[in-house]
């Protein structure tokens, strides 16, 4: 009888583990195939789904992802995907999580290498990526404004704020440089 308990608790667990898997790979290959223009058009369909749809993280652990996958090397939303995995399901989370962002991109690429050749110069074509281009720009900029709101939580962090704008279009470095810079001044200046 033990045996048989002990094969159906490994069992569920299995099926379990399954279901979470599953639910990681479509989840993020949904994200991937609905955002077009790049990883940082995908920060706003990230957050509706991670933290208000799936609740696999806050707003605030979702905007610490977004600070350590820009200045990780890799697309934001890729490393944001693994992030989230891991954290859901472990190592081999990651690996579905990344694996499901990447798998529609693969396969709509695979698919348009072989023609965008041929209709690239086209004028309805080119009209269409520039109306492509202005709506990435609005997604980026509602992407922004919501990290903004959870990220200036007071003054010093809109001092930090202030200080890397201004360092940004001051000086042409990595932003990485940026990111270690208000990491610590971030530790200095809450501590």
């Amino acid at each position: 009888m033990t045996a048989i308990i002990n094969h159906i608790d490994t069992s569920e667990t299995e099926r379990l583990i399954i279901k979470i898997l599953l639910d990681l790979f479509i989840t993020f290959a949904k994200i991937g195939a609905m955002t077009f223009g790049g990883g940082y058009a995908m920060l706003p369909i990230l957050q509706r789904e991670i933290v208000e749809d799936k609740h696999w993280g806050t707003e605030q652990e979702l905007a610490d992802y977004f600070a350590i996958g820009q200045c990780t090397p890799g697309v934001i939303a890729v490393n944001v995907a693994t992030f989230i995995g891991r954290n859901k399901a472990g190592n081999l989370g990651g690996i579905i999580a990344t694996i499901g962002i990447v798998f529609p991109s693969i396969i709509i690429i695979s698919l348009l290498a072989g023609i965008i050749k041929t209709v690239e110069e086209l004028e309805w074509v080119k009209h269409a990526f520039a109306g492509i281009r202005v709506c990435v720009c609005v997604l980026i900029f509602n992407a922004v404004t919501k990290l903004f709101k959870s990220a200036i939580i007071d003054k010093k962090t809109l001092c930090i704020y202030i200080a890397i704008l201004a360092g940004s279009f001051a000086f042409n470095i990595s932003p990485v440089i940026f990111v270690i810079l208000a990491g610590v001044a971030g530790v200095f200046l809450k501590s």
